[in-house]
């Protein structure tokens, strides 16, 4: 059984949060946590220019609401927001927080997603824990 379980969750993928909370429940240990997890990616330089960190702080204030509703009133589940590359920064935050399993979501791959690789490709090659692909 695993103690903290990591819960990515792609803004256009919200459909999937349920079954993934529903499998982090049956893979936890019974004083386990789980973490919901969102990046945002870094706004490109040429568009930084015409946003304030007001807007961008509005922005994560927005993604923290919109996952503290999916977990459906659970305040056990800690929600956080980051910012940066998903695939980096998902390895990167389970690493840093003692995650030892992450429940990623994918959709059945494309010829494109095997030139380019997909978020849940790039954190199942970047985790240093157990990963679990829920496919939807």
């Amino acid at each position: 059984m695993y103690k903290h379980v990591l819960i990515p969750v792609a803004l256009d993928h919200e459909t999937l949060i349920a079954r993934k909370l529903e499998n982090a429940r049956h893979l936890m240990a019974a004083d386990g946590k789980i973490t919901l997890l969102t990046v945002l990616e870094n706004i490109p330089g040429f568009v930084s220019e015409f946003v304030t960190m007001k807007v961008d702080n509005h922005l994560t204030q927005k993604v923290e609401a919109k996952l503290r509703e999916a977990t459906g009133g659970d305040d056990s589940i800690r929600c956080q927001v980051v910012s940066g590359k998903p695939g980096v920064q998902i390895a990167a935050f389970a690493e840093e927080n003692d995650v030892d399993l992450i429940i990623v979501g994918s959709h059945h791959p494309t010829a494109q997603d095997y030139f380019l690789g997909s978020t849940a490709s790039r954190v199942v090659r970047r985790a240093g824990c157990s990963v679990f692909v829920v496919r939807d």
